[in-house]
């Protein structure tokens, strides 16, 4: 392991020591893998390795939780469709900065604040880096094949897009599948393997699965489970700040993971998520 991504690794386990307010498998919540998605981008029954949703079970007085709640009034502030150009309210705005007000205040955000100040990539004052952390992930910008700013970050990562209405983009945020699931808007079909990737475990909070959303399909996503919003928020800002390879390898708890964060124009976040390389054995 490069001596960089040993640094990142030792962050990413304080981080992830530190998220007090992440759900316990089984306990706080409980997923249903069934069956192993089918590879075909085509949506129809026959690949479908799932009758019944992912999601069995979820404390939702989670959601009352400050960080929660701000996440969750942003999840509805999105045009869907790439392509399509956002308008950003002024109610919206508020809400982007109520989100980052409470998530700054955190023991992941202030961990991760106060390492990227160390290594001169943040500015100390918290409103400069509250600036800085909108701009990254707030600001919006033109995906392939629009002229007008039509995403951002947030919206890609978080919400998710639909490209032509037929493919899912992005969406690798657990609390946005869960609620959008509850809703009927989402089919799982079943989780995905390959021959480098470990079998999935119900118990464990990275997964990568098959489903359709809307009218569209995503063939294969991978995202935490079970995670706060500020411990993703952190993970991922730190990783975009550190690093400028694209793929970074980080070990901790229970995990090998390669987290893939694609930078857009140096400026904001184009995509990031997990990938599962495999499970550490437990000392």
């Amino acid at each position: 392991m490069i001596e960089s991504d040993r640094e990142l690794s030792a962050m990413v386990q304080e981080l992830w020591d530190n998220d007090i307010n992440r759900l316990k498998p089984g306990k706080d919540y409980r997923i249903s893998l069934q069956g192993k998605a089918g590879d075909s981008m085509a949506i129809n029954d026959n690949n479908d390795g799932a009758g019944y949703p992912l999601f069995t079970f979820v404390d939702e007085n989670i959601f009352k939780k400050e960080t929660f709640l701000a996440f969750i009034s942003l999840l509805d502030n999105y045009e869907s469709d790439a392509g399509e150009p956002e308008i950003v309210t002024p109610e919206e705005v508020a809400e982007n900065h109520k989100f980052l007000d409470s998530i700054i205040q955190t023991p992941t955000m202030k961990i991760a604040h106060k390492y990227l100040v160390e290594k001169h990539l943040s500015p100390e004052d918290e409103t400069q880096f509250k600036e800085q952390l909108y701009r990254i992930w707030f600001e919006l910008y033109a995906r392939r094949g629009s002229s007008r700013p039509d995403s951002s970050g947030f919206e890609h990562v978080f919400v998710g897009e639909t490209r032509g209405g037929r493919t899912v983009i992005g969406f690798h945020n657990w609390i946005q599948l869960y609620l959008q699931e509850k809703l009927g808007h989402i089919d799982y079909k079943g989780y995905s393997v390959n021959a480098n990737s470990p079998q999935p475990d119900e118990n464990k909070h990275i997964l990568a699965l098959q489903f359709s959303w809307k009218n569209g399909i995503k063939p294969k996503g991978s995202i935490f489970i079970g995670v706060s919003p500020e411990f993703e928020f952190a993970l991922y800002t730190l990783c975009f700040l550190t690093s400028p390879n694209e793929r970074v390898k980080v070990q901790f708890s229970f995990y090998d993971v390669e987290i893939v964060c694609h930078h857009y124009n140096q400026k904001h976040i184009g995509t990031t998520y997990p990938v599962l390389l495999r499970y550490q054995n437990p000392e």
